[in-house]
């Protein structure tokens, strides 16, 4: 994700997010505390990429995000980054989509990802 002049936990979620579209999911899951969760729209929780994976499946082709801005708030011995930008990708009947908005909530503790909260328009792009 070059541009991005961002401290040590941007730089591991931006690391994180581009490990996950490569599909390179060591790497990914290298970066992540025990007990790590993800949370999509629709309140859709997952523990493991391939669960992630599968969900993804029957929505479309293909994802990939445009990152615009990064940001980090310290709480405590938490730190929230929040990424934003907007998807592009493939449907499943092969149209393709772009300009669809993201927020990317993580929470960094220890020098790993605790959590990934998402929210988009896609459900709304249909």
């Amino acid at each position: 994700m070059p541009g991005f002049n961002v401290a040590a936990p941007a730089r591991l979620c931006l690391d994180f997010l581009e490990a996950q579209g490569s599909r390179d999911l060591e790497r990914a899951r290298s970066k992540c505390a025990p007990g790590f969760r993800m949370v999509f729209p629709g309140g859709h929780v997952f523990t493991e990429f391939t669960e992630l994976i599968a969900w993804a499946a029957p929505r479309y082709r293909s994802v990939a995000k445009t990152i615009e801005r990064v940001e980090e708030a310290p709480l405590g011995e938490t730190v929230s980054v929040y990424i934003t930008g907007t998807l592009h990708g493939e449907w499943l009947d092969g149209t393709e989509f772009s300009g669809i908005r993201f927020v990317d909530r993580f929470e960094v503790r220890a020098g790993r990802i605790a959590s990934q909260k998402v929210w988009n328009d896609m459900a709304g792009s249909r």
